[in-house]
């Protein structure tokens, strides 16, 4: 077991008996630390549903692209915790090594005392140290959960924000009103800080540009401040500040496409020195695993048949389920082939909810278990979950024993997804490959 991994089973042990979302324990912690919080690089601050860490990954490409070092938090993990956190660097940054995440999980330890803390607050803590002592142009920090209460909200004057759309997700803390979830997300909006608003439902809008008035930010909307839009192959996106033909960008989909745009108008106003070059090499630099990622070699690609095309995707609430399947629509108009789900979900999902778009599209969901996840759906839970949204679906172990079960006589389009943490699962395999 690595360092990092004995104490962050230590500090898991800290967790509150009562799980409540608070700031007052991240203060205390920080002040601890003495406040990294007020001695970070610029901040972009990212909230919202689905996007955010697209839109992040877009934002890292398009700014070092531009010369600047780029700190980044991200959560979750796939493989590995070091993937949270990025220090920026004049090269392009590296994940945080070994031996300086652990000295700082350990400084963040002592200070805490013992004293209940949750696991995200005081590894934020950690990340906000480190962020602090090494030196770089910006910060990206991505909001873990919600906003208004997250770990992350301890940063008083970013430079922009930006809300990525909002969805139902986390109901257990968050509620099921959209306009509740989306007050929470708008948590992080400041005073006379810009806001990007990426494309919402009403009811959200109407939430987020109601905070925006009342703390005094201006509010820079999809479809009305700014738009992103695909014209002949390219995205086109346009503001006040004029118009920029760009090419597509490397992830696929059209949610990326307006998760570009979100970046883009991030970038536009926060003022920092990226030009339209850099920007246009961002959108082809990007690169963020397991969305909509293709598998062309390794352990997983071999298990499946012959000629099978494969993509891997952590989305995992109905408004994922949405996207992808729009995406799996526009693959099917260009190049037809079965299209074949495995899945593996949480039980705190909506199951059904995330399937119900595929309903007509996939020939078969094989619904697996998440490994060695205790909060996993159980296969045949999932399978009948998958049956239930009205699509044909067989329970199986693991994902050797579902892509073995693939019978088709044309090569299928496989899409694995449900879960961040069955994706980290698949790229661990390959990553095992590779060791």
């Amino acid at each position: 077991m690595a360092r990092s991994d004995a104490i962050l089973q230590r500090l898991s042990a800290l967790h509150p008996k009562l799980i409540d979302l608070s700031l007052d324990r991240m203060h205390r912690v920080l002040a601890a630390l003495d406040h990294p919080e007020r001695r970070l690089p610029p901040v972009i601050h990212v909230a919202g549903t689905n996007g955010k860490g697209s839109t992040v990954a877009f934002l890292r490409a398009m700014l070092e692209a531009a010369g600047l070092s780029v700190h980044v938090y991200t959560s979750p993990h796939l493989v590995r915790f070091h993937e949270r956190v990025r220090l920026g660097a004049p090269d392009g940054g590296r994940l945080v090594d070994e031996a300086a995440l652990s000295a700082a999980l350990e400084r963040a330890e002592e200070v805490n005392g013992g004293a209940p803390i949750t696991i995200f607050e005081i590894t934020t803590a950690a990340a906000l140290d480190l962020f602090a002592a090494h030196p770089a142009d910006v910060l990206l920090l991505e909001v873990g959960l919600g906003g208004r209460l997250d770990a992350t909200n301890v940063v008083d004057t970013p430079l922009v924000t930006a809300i990525t759309p909002v969805s139902h997700d986390h109901a257990d803390f968050l509620g099921d009103d959209l306009a509740g979830i989306a007050g929470e997300k708008a948590g992080i909006i400041k005073p006379d800080v810009p806001c990007v608003v990426a494309a919402q439902e009403d009811a959200a809008l109407d939430t987020i540009l109601e905070t925006c008035v009342q703390r005094g930010a201006l509010a820079l909307v999809s479809g009305r401040e700014w738009q992103a839009h695909e014209e002949r192959g390219r995205l086109v996106f346009e503001n006040a500040d004029g118009l920029l033909d760009l090419p597509a960008p490397r992830l696929p989909g059209r949610h990326q496409r307006e998760n570009a745009g979100t970046a883009i108008a991030a970038v536009r106003a926060s003022g920092l020195a990226v030009g339209e070059a850099h920007i246009a090499e961002g959108l082809q630099g990007v690169e963020w695993p397991a969305r909509m990622q293709s598998i062309t070699s390794g352990p997983v690609f071999d298990l499946a048949p012959t000629g099978a095309e494969i993509w891997l995707d952590g989305g995992h609430n109905a408004s994922a389920g949405i996207a992808l399947a729009e995406q799996m629509a526009e693959f099917e108009d260009r190049a037809p082939r079965p299209l074949v789900l495995i899945a593996a979900m949480l039980r705190s999902k909506q199951a059904h909810d995330f399937l119900a778009p595929f309903a007509g599209l996939a020939s078969e969901v094989l619904a697996v278990p998440v490994p060695d996840e205790p909060a996993s759906l159980t296969a045949d839970e999932l399978a009948a979950q998958a049956e239930a949204a009205g699509l044909p679906a067989r329970a199986m172990p693991d994902i050797e024993s579902a892509m073995a079960a693939i019978d088709s006589a044309i090569p299928p389009r496989v899409l694995i997804c449900g879960s961040l943490y069955f994706a980290g699962h698949v790229l661990g395999l390959q990553d095992a490959a590779l060791a």
